[in-house]
């Protein structure tokens, strides 16, 4: 199934498909660029800043045990530079907004909420299987809240550390108020997509033009995300 294409000269489009593995149905989201487009991005595959021609965010079983998974991306997206990132959350449920031009889709699961600072020490029940020794078919669930944004200008390169910046702040927010007591999961993954032609924007602070509509599609798009697995998920408060 296709996810509508946004109007002409704005970022995207993307879409949704499904495949199985190992007996389950499992969703995809796939953002198709072409060139003329780069991106900075904290995911497993094209992580760092660089030309990217698509997105995929791939969700995979909640007992994931592949130990290569930056090869199993690799065996899902198509050629070409690009993003990519696995989640366990439902990604068929995917939320989105925009706002100005901006536009962010997330895909959020909060099975195990984490804060950013925690203490020495004390194991993350969410990292818990990747610690060694590591049983072979130990589960791992990466990317739980996995959030993509796309802008029709170009950004240089603060400005897109920046965006990322801005996009954590604005997932964080959200959360907090829909009364999660977190600042998102220890395996969040982040990806800001920009136009490589026309003249840079130089911030994306919440405070600036693209920042502040950067930060308010991700608020919105987080936080009904956010509402959604608590309504359909979460077991308790």
């Amino acid at each position: 199934m296709t996810v509508g294409p946004p109007p002409a000269g704005r970022a995207g489009p993307f879409g949704l498909d499904h495949r199985v593995e190992d007996g389950v149905r499992l969703a995809s989201l796939l953002w198709r660029f072409g060139p003329g487009w780069r991106a900075v991005s904290s995911a497993l595959v094209g992580g760092g800043i660089g030309p990217v021609e698509w997105v995929l965010n791939a969700q995979v079983p909640g007992g994931y045990a592949r130990m290569d998974p930056a090869e199993h991306l690799r065996e899902l997206a198509p050629p070409g530079p690009g993003v990519g990132m696995l989640t366990a959350a439902a990604v068929e449920r995917f939320t989105r907004a925009a706002d100005g031009g901006a536009r962010a889709v997330a895909t959020v699961g909060l099975r195990v909420p984490t804060w950013a600072a925690s203490p020495e020490g004390v194991p993350d029940p969410e990292l818990a299987p990747m610690r060694p020794p590591r049983p072979p078919a130990a589960p791992y669930a990466p990317g739980t809240v996995n959030i993509v944004v796309t802008v029709p200008v170009a950004l240089g390169d603060a400005a897109l550390v920046n965006a990322v910046m801005t996009v954590t702040e604005a997932k964080t927010q959200a959360l907090l108020e829909e009364g999660f007591g977190c600042t998102g999961t220890a395996s969040d993954a982040v990806c800001v997509v920009a136009r490589e032609d026309g003249p840079e924007e130089l911030f994306g602070g919440p405070r600036s033009v693209w920042g502040a509509r950067i930060a308010r599609a991700v608020h919105r798009a987080v936080r009904q995300g956010a509402r959604d697995w608590a309504a359909r998920d979460r077991i308790g408060r």
